[in-house]
This record gives structure tokens, C-alpha cells and sequence, in this order.
């Protein structure tokens, strides 16, 4: 499609690119050949910067491009956009630290050319610095380019809603949303600064050249507004429609929302695939809220899509094919896989059941030999007050099974629960602590595994190195993590691999998860197996997305519920709950009725629930004819 086609829609230029490691390389390109311009011109390159988890990856290139191809950043003055109010520099929390830990401390910007908003000053000292740092800028010389994130309220830095255009660098009190997602971060929401210090509107459009970068399908929304709507205070990103240089980088999950590619029959002619068919065809029944097979030749006229039936002749031959084909998907017990070996992934320890805990019980009850491999220990995401509970357990049962004294034992409890009321919010913990976490998640997806009738020995907990670091930022994956993997992998030979193909996770351990089994399965020495991705606690696959549907019945659906209740430490409040307020279990409960909800609107049998699956093989998308099923002979013997 040619830019003046898709700008009908969108009103800032838009590079949607693979995945995150493409958008690092290209924006980390372009930030070396800016350094390397204003070098050759014995000029600084003014460079401002953006924290949070979508700008590691740019980061992580900068650093390789310093290490390796001799990139210097002598001649680089920093502008970061914000900071927390009140922060302290060495809070695990403040983004001085971000800075120093993620780019700072890796690469040759001289300290005096760092410069980061100040959130440890008296309230009335901040109206100095924020002058103080407005004028840095414009001494420098103005930013060349500015790197930006964007919050689910459309903030830009942290100009929340209600930001005018020509606001300045300036203490402001956070939205409740952004609040609400920081609060994982800080271990709760009560323990979020009130406030931040900002760069302004203003200031942020006078850079030279902008580029706002998202990734996820939890951004798609936002990101949509933020490029096809009138530009507004409500959402401060839409004033980078005014930029004469802005560029916005997404993957395809936060492009997801985009007219160009949710229904990109609305802005230019398509080449029609079965998949846009099938969306297309989808789009409409429920644009009209016909059944499928009710669709008309004229409904489809009067919707911009007569290119689409005139391929037919007609609406009910092209109605019957996406009916078929929908219908081929859907996959009762009798038409699931029988005597085989599966093996499945589990980001944390309870993605399993939350994501495909009702498909699980079927794949067990088929006689299959199924083994789970959680990926992480899931360890971060247990609050503070779950291990006193067990502390206060463990004394108490020490009393009972050993009445003639419990040793040292009521000695290293009592440490432990000294070391928890010491703790900051947000601190890393002790080993000791992590590892008693780790047993409670341990513990819970063994229980969980048992009520869906598989033993605890064939629950396999992988503790994969990059997440071992204490806190919500993880490391990179690393060789040692794809290893652990491929080790399994070669261990239990699996014919069937499932994994979470979630992108909205939103701290990012569900994509790193993904990556090292792909990784992994790059070098495994068996026959391609069978590749199954569900998704996450946040979404689930659409049904045209989806290769495989699986329905449940109410019964199955309360016994995947109470497998998730099985992980206590997760229920009512979870740590890490997104930006979603319901519970893990009433989010399982809403979606899977939806998905069998959309199907009976569909014109397809009215389900209960229904769970949803993508299958592939090699890398290559999977038909629904060509899934294996049972295997003659097999069942319970094979599961032996």
C-alpha cells in the first residue's frame, strides 16, 4: 500500500517492522548515523531519552555497536524525559538508576552530558530545575532526536491527559492509569509516586526528529488513537501528528488495530488471502449481525468488499468456504491427539492451566504422556506477605511433628521474617527469600497439576538463568537459558510442543520464553514436532487467527477454574495483574466464553467455552486436516 493510501487514516508516518529486534537495529541505526553525522561535522548529537522496557532493545544495540564496531559517544549530550517525584537516584525504582544500569554505564557519554530530571529536591526547588533544564537544552543546541514511549492513557513522557501543547518541562500528578500500570513495578499501587517531573509537549516537538516506539497487543489501542484520531489534549501523542519528523515504530501486535490491518478493504484494494477472507467475511457478520450463511451478495456491496464476492460470483459460495473452514477448527475430544508424547511450556507456573487448562485435561484423559516444563520460577510475582503465611506454617507445624524442639529452625524463621519487615517495596530479595517463593510457585503448579489428573513428577520446573535477577527487569536470553531447553527437549522427544504465543505480556517473559524454545527447536536432532501457541492471561486468539478450537463444556470450564485456584498467591490480588482488573480466573471464564459466544453469532454451534489455538510445523502455518489426531493403538498403553 503507498503512503498516500494509508494516510487517508494515518496522520504520522508508520514503520511496522517483525519483531523487537528489528525495530532495535533500525532505530539504533539511525541513532549511529546521527552521532556519526554530527562528528564528522565536529558538532554534539543531542539525543533524547526515553526508560521503560520498549526502548532495552535499542539500547542493548547501542551498546553492541559501542562494543564491537567501535561506536563513540564522546561527542553525545542525553536529555532523559522524565523522572518519578519524589525518587531518590539510587532507588531500584528511579530511572537514574534505569539509565546507568540499561546504557549509561556500558558506553563513553561524558558524565557532565548526562542529564536526568531530579525527583530527590524539595518540592520548591523544582520549579528551578525545571527551568535549569529547559535551558540546558536550548544551550545545547535543542534535541536532534527524541526517543519516546507511550502509555495506555497516550502519555508521551508523562504528559498525562489534559497536557497542552505548549506545556514545558514541569511537576504533574500521574494518571490513575499510569498508576494502575506502574503498579507492578513498585509492588503495589499505593507504593507509586504521586507525581513525575516531565518534559513538556513543547519541548518534546521542538526535536529535530521523533520516533515513538510500542510493542504489544496491549498497546494496539492506544496506538490506533494516537495515529488515526483528531489530534487532542486527551491524548498527548496525538500532537506528534504536528511533528513534521515523527516516525512511529510497531510490531505487528501493536499494529494490530490499524485500519490498514484490521480491515484494510476500508482504505485500498487488497490481494485477498484466505486468511483476509476469512476476516473479512467475519468483519461483516458481525457489522450486520447476520450469520454467516445469511450474508448477502449486497451486504457485501454496501461494505467495500465487491472485490471480495465478485471472486465468487456470489455471497454463498464464498459464505460456505469460511463456514467450512471454521468449522474444520473446531476439535472435540474424539478429534484430539491420542497417544502421543507432548510436551509444554509454561512461561510461570501457571500459564499452563490458565491458558489451556481445559485442552490439558482432554490431551491427559486421551492417554497422551504429557509433561509441562515451567520456564521461570514465577518467583517476583509472590507477595511478601504469602511467605510469612507459610513461615507462620512451617513453625507452627515444626510444633506438631517435632514437640521435642524444632533446632535452629525457629532461629533462620524468625531471620527471614526480620529480613521481610526490613524490606523497601520494590527491594530485591535475599536468596533465601526468592527461594522459598520459588517453592510456593513450585508447590501451587504441582496442585494444580494434580487436578487435572497428571502426577506432580510430571511437572518439570526449568528456573531458566535470565530471569534469576530479582526484579521485573530480566536479562537477555543467553545461551545458558536455550541449553536448558534443548536439553528437555532432547529428554523427552516430544511429538506435540506447546507453548505461550502471547505478545501482550507485559513485562515481556512470555516472548522471551517463546524465544528459547524456538531457539532451542532450531538445533533439536528429532523430526519437527508439532508446534501449539495459545495465548497468555491477557488475550486469546481470534477464531479466524486460530487453527485449532477447542470446545468445553460448564463442567470443564469449572474444573480448568479450579486448577487456577490452586495458585493461591495469585488469586484475589496478584502482583502482576497488567492493566486488567479482573482476576486470572474471570478473565479464563469471560474469554472462553466469548470466543464460543462469537462462533454462535457466527451461524456455528452454540458452545459453553471454547479455547483457541495457533499450530504450526517448521515454521510453517498448520492446516486443519493435516494436525494429527489419535494414534491407532493408542491411548492409555502409551501413556505407560
Amino acid at each position: 500500500m503507498t503512503r498516500s493510501r494509508s494516510a487517508r487514516r494515518e496522520r504520522i508516518r508508520v514503520r511496522v517492522l517483525p519483531d523487537h529486534d528489528s525495530i532495535a537495529r533500525e532505530v539504533a541505526g539511525r541513532i549511529a548515523d546521527l552521532i556519526r553525522e554530527r562528528a564528522r561535522e565536529g558538532r554534539n548529537a543531542v539525543l533524547g531519552l526515553a526508560t521503560g522496557s520498549t526502548p532495552l532493545g535499542v539500547y542493548r544495540e547501542l551498546i553492541r555497536l559501542h562494543r564491537e564496531e567501535g561506536l563513540d559517544f564522546a561527542n553525545v549530550v542525553a536529555f532523559n524525559l522524565d523522572e518519578y517525584f519524589p525518587m531518590r537516584p539510587g532507588s531500584i525504582h528511579s530511572y537514574h538508576r534505569y539509565m546507568r544500569e540499561n546504557l549509561f554505564d556500558h558506553i563513553d557519554i561524558p558524565l557532565a552530558r548526562r542529564h536526568i530530571p531530579r525527583g530527590d529536591l524539595a518540592e520548591t526547588e523544582v520549579e528551578s530545575h525545571c527551568a535549569d533544564f529547559e535551558r540546558l537544552i536550548r544551550e545545547a543546541g535543542g534535541i536532534d532526536l527524541q526517543i519516546l514511549g507511550i502509555g495506555r492513557s497516550g502519555h508521551i513522557g508523562f504528559n498525562e491527559p489534559g497536557s497542552m501543547r505548549d506545556s514545558r518541562t514541569r511537576l504533574l500528578y500521574l494518571d490513575s492509569v499510569t498508576r494502575s500500570d506502574a503498579a507492578a513495578d513498585f509492588f503495589g499501587e499505593e507504593n507509586v509516586p504521586p507525581q513525575a517531573i516531565t518534559m513538556g509537549v513543547a519541548t518534546i516537538l521542538e526535536a529535530r526528529e521523533v520516533i515513538l516506539l510500542a510493542t504489544g497487543e496491549h498497546k494496539a489501542p492506544i496506538v490506533r488513537r494516537s495515529v488515526e484520531g483528531e489530534v487532542h489534549a486527551d491524548v498527548a501523542a496525538t500532537f506528534l501528528q504536528q511533528h513534521p519528523s515523527a516516525t512511529v515504530y510497531l510490531d505487528p501486535a501493536a499494529a494490530a488495530e490499524l485500519t490498514r490491518i484490521r480491515t484494510p478493504w476500508l482504505v485500498d484494494e487488497v490481494v485477498w488471502t484466505m486468511r483476509m477472507e476469512t476476516d473479512a467475511v467475519i468483519w461483516l457478520s458481525q457489522r450486520t449481525g447476520k450469520p454467516i450463511l445469511h450474508l448477502a451478495t449486497d451486504d457485501y456491496r454496501e461494505h467495500h468488499l465487491a472485490s471480495l464476492v465478485s471472486r465468487y460470483g456470489s455471497a454463498e459460495p464464498l459464505n460456505g468456504r469460511v463456514f467450512t473452514s471454521l468449522m474444520a477448527r473446531i476439535r472435540g475430544k474424539s478429534r484430539l491427539p491420542r497417544g502421543h508424547r507432548i510436551l509444554v511450556f509454561s512461561p510461570h507456573p501457571d500459564d499452563d492451566v490458565i491458558s489451556m487448562g481445559g485442552l490439558l485435561r482432554k490431551l491427559v484423559e486421551n492417554g497422551n504422556r504429557v509433561a509441562v516444563a515451567y520456564q521461570t520460577s514465577g518467583n517476583i510475582a509472590v507477595f511478601d506477605h504469602e511467605v510469612r503465611r507459610y513461615l507462620d506454617f512451617m513453625r507452627r507445624a515444626a510444633r506438631i511433628l517435632e514437640p521435642s524442639g524444632m533446632g535452629d529452625l525457629t532461629d533462620r524463621i524468625g531471620a527471614v521474617e526480620r529480613e521481610l519487615t526490613r524490606k523497601e517495596p520494590g527491594e530485591i530479595d535475599s536468596p533465601a527469600v526468592q527461594d522459598l517463593k520459588r517453592a510456593i510457585r513450585e508447590s501451587e503448579a504441582t496442585a494444580a497439576l494434580e487436578t487435572l489428573g497428571l502426577p506432580k513428577a510430571r511437572g518439570r520446573f526449568l528456573d531458566l538463568p535470565f530471569y534469576r535477577t530479582g526484579q521485573v527487569r530480566k536479562n537477555p536470553i543467553g545461551a545458558a537459558d536455550v541449553e536448558v531447553v534443548a536439553r528437555l527437549l532432547e529428554e523427552v522427544r516430544p511429538e506435540m510442543v506447546f507453548a505461550a504465543g502471547d505478545l501482550s505480556d507485559p513485562h515481556g517473559t512470555h516472548r522471551m520464553c517463546l524465544e528459547t524454545v524456538e531457539r532451542a527447536l532450531e538445533g533439536y536432532s528429532g523430526p519437527p514436532p508439532w508446534v501449539w501457541l495459545y495465548r497468555g492471561a491477557w488475550q486469546e486468539w481470534g477464531v479466524s487467527e486460530a487453527t485449532v478450537l477447542v470446545p468445553l463444556s460448564d463442567g470443564e470450564l469449572h474444573g480448568k477454574v479450579q486448577a487456577i485456584f490452586r495458585h493461591e498467591s495469585q488469586k484475589d490480588s496478584a502482583p502482576f495483574p497488567g492493566s486488567d482488573p479482573r482476576e486470572f480466573w474471570q478473565r479464563v471464564v469471560d474469554r472462553n466464553r466469548a470466543t464460543a459466544d462469537l462462533l454462535r453469532t457466527l451461524g456455528l454451534p452454540a458452545y459453553r467455552a471454547m479455547e483457541a489455538y495457533r499450530v504450526t510445523r517448521d515454521g510453517r502455518p498448520a492446516k486443519a486436516g493435516e494436525i494429527p489426531g489419535p494414534v491407532p493403538g493408542g491411548g492409555e498403553e502409551a501413556a505407560k
